[in-house]
């Protein structure tokens, strides 16, 4: 079979597959397979995950984004390993009650780890489908995923379901591939409905991303000459949910000068003696996120001012923080 070696294709331990499949959600095989191995090599099975702190996870995640993933990641070994004794439901229904387990993670792990007559779909399936039967139903409306998916189910290799997942998704990646796919050399090339009719280039159909918002946030960074400095957690239902950051001022549009941040910073933290305020960066920082377009300004408060609640800059490292602001810390400190 040609397939790549993947460190998760070596087992069908399903606490394997089920953390690739997490960590594979919204990022690239090159990226996710070194966090796959920082896991296992912390974490060596489902007790092992059980046991760590959400703060420990969430640092060692630092980087993937999408932090709503590591988060349950914990909360469903926590639930696995206490409830469950540490085995993994082996049918389909009752992975789906797992946080963090939609449909495809679902039929990926019941397939591969269990053997079950599930098909998966994932954009590599989408692409491989929609081409090769001239699909135009857009893959993320309302029928796109139930069509797309009742015709997977309709080809799947029952007596091998798992390795009939990977083959075709492992042919979307190598082969069918989002831009310059390999059409000359693919097996299917006669019988392929796009390839016969032009449409290779404009399929799978996807509708129109939603609007992209603008934030503009103002970090205030606050250096005292204890070294120390101040981070907060974040707690709302928000981006970063749980993750550090220093204090934050958002404001509805890109103005803000030193009249308007300075009473800001006296209220934030109820400094008394003097104190020096200095725009870090003169343009923003531009972030941008699936939906939203983030534009970071930090303004550097020195202070001689011994405050509470202050922790040393040299223990930043051990809070995970957003990659902005790690970024932004990795070259503040150099």
């Amino acid at each position: 079979m040609n397939k790549r070696d993947l460190p998760w294709r070596k087992s069908k331990d399903p606490y394997f597959i089920w953390l690739s499949e997490i960590i594979l959600q919204q990022t690239r095989i090159a990226q996710g397979t070194s966090y796959y191995e920082k896991f296992t090599n912390e974490y060596h099975d489902i007790f092992a995950l059980a046991k760590a702190d959400e703060k420990q996870v969430l640092n060692l995640w630092q980087g993937l984004g999408y932090y709503s993933r590591a988060r349950n990641l914990l909360s469903t070994a926590q639930y696995i390993a206490n409830q469950l004794q540490g085995k993994f439901p082996d049918e389909y229904k009752e992975l789906l009650k797992l946080k963090g387990i939609g449909d495809y993670t679902a039929s990926a792990i019941a397939s591969i780890a269990f053997d079950k007559p599930h098909a998966t779909v994932d954009g590599n399936v989408y692409r491989v489908l929609s081409r090769y039967f001239g699909l135009s139903t857009p893959i993320n409306d309302s029928k796109g995923p139930k069509e797309f998916k009742a015709l997977a189910q309709q080809l799947l290799d029952l007596d091998d379901p798992g390795s009939h997942n990977q083959a075709l998704m492992e042919f979307g990646a190598l082969v069918c591939t989002p831009k310059n796919p390999k059409c000359r050399s693919c097996v299917f090339n006669h019988s392929c409905n796009a390839l016969q009719n032009g449409t290779v280039a404009v399929l799978p159909v996807k509708l129109k991303k939603i609007k992209i918002k603008n934030r503009f946030l103002h970090f205030f960074v606050l250096n005292s000459n204890d070294t120390s400095t101040i981070i907060r957690q974040r707690k709302n239902q928000d981006i970063w949910k749980h993750l550090y950051e220093f204090p934050l001022y958002e404001t509805e549009n890109l103005l803000m000068d030193y009249p308007d941040v300075e009473p800001l910073i006296t209220k934030e933290f109820d400094l008394k003696d003097s104190y020096t305020l200095k725009r870090y960066n003169i343009k923003p920082i531009i972030h941008k996120l699936t939906h939203q377009t983030l534009f970071a300004s930090f303004w550097i408060i020195q202070t001689k001012e011994i405050l509470e609640n202050t922790i040393n800059w040299n223990d930043l490292h051990a809070y995970a923080l957003p990659v902005l602001l790690q970024n932004f810390v990795d070259k503040y400190q150099n």
